[in-house]
This record gives C-alpha cells, sequence and structure tokens, in this order.
C-alpha cells in the first residue's frame, strides 16, 4: 500500500482524539488523581517537561494512527475499524503494557487505567479511519 491510499487528514484528526480523550481519561473527572497517585507522580512531577512529555506522545499518536491506517487499508467499514482498533488496542497494546507492567510490579489497578485508555483510543481511531473515506 502506498501513502497515497490513506486519508492523512483522518489519521492527523486521530492523533488529535488521543488527546482530546486522553485529557478527559487522566482528568479529575475520571481516572485522573488514581492514576497520579498510583504512579506515584506529584502536581510537581507533572509539571516537569511538559513540552517534552507531549512533543513525544503527539509523535507517537500520529505513528499509531498511520499505523492502523496502512492496517485497515483504504476500504475498511466503520464496523471494521471500530473492531480491529478495538482488537489492536486490547489484544496488542493492552496486552503489552500488562505484561510490562507485571513485571514491573505495577498496581493493577495502574495497569487497567492505562490499557483502557488505550483501548478506548484504538476503538476510536478505527472507527474515525472505518468512516472516512
Amino acid at each position: 500500500m502506498d501513502s497515497t491510499s490513506v486519508n492523512w487528514l483522518a489519521i492527523v484528526v486521530c492523533a488529535g482524539t488521543t488527546f482530546v480523550l486522553g485529557g478527559l481519561w487522566y482528568s479529575p473527572l475520571l481516572f485522573g488523581k488514581a492514576w497520579q497517585r498510583l504512579c506515584g507522580l506529584s502536581d510537581d512531577a507533572l509539571r516537569q517537561h511538559v513540552a517534552r512529555t507531549f512533543t513525544g506522545a503527539a509523535v507517537c499518536a500520529l505513528i499509531a494512527a498511520t499505523n492502523l491506517a496502512f492496517f485497515l487499508g483504504p476500504t475498511a467499514s466503520v464496523g471494521f475499524g471500530a473492531g480491529a482498533g478495538a482488537a489492536t488496542g486490547i489484544g496488542w497494546v493492552g496486552t503489552a503494557l500488562v505484561t510490562t507492567g507485571l513485571f514491573e510490579r505495577r498496581p493493577l489497578a495502574l495497569l487497567a487505567i492505562d490499557a483502557g485508555y488505550h483501548a478506548v483510543t484504538y476503538t476510536l481511531m478505527g472507527l474515525i479511519l472505518g468512516a472516512w473515506h
């Protein structure tokens, strides 16, 4: 598949969606305080290296969305996109995070928060990519 077979605007929107969802997911409205406590991060620690953190996350989001777009192909339906996105988020990303977290002795609640975020994120990305041809 070549680079003209993917919708680059949809990829950018998918990457942006990860920030919108992450902003909500890791906010005090949902899992932010629990995540911060489980990670052992103070408010001061979260304020350090913000530009590097968000720049790196943006690059990773673009790579992930591009990879998913190439994986889905140019004719994916909404249902296939969402299903493949969910399978990616749960079956690949989630299991990889949990495996690493188990060896690092991370709390299961932390693994659930992080893996859940990626499961929802990839499902949304797949849905967007499948809908937007």
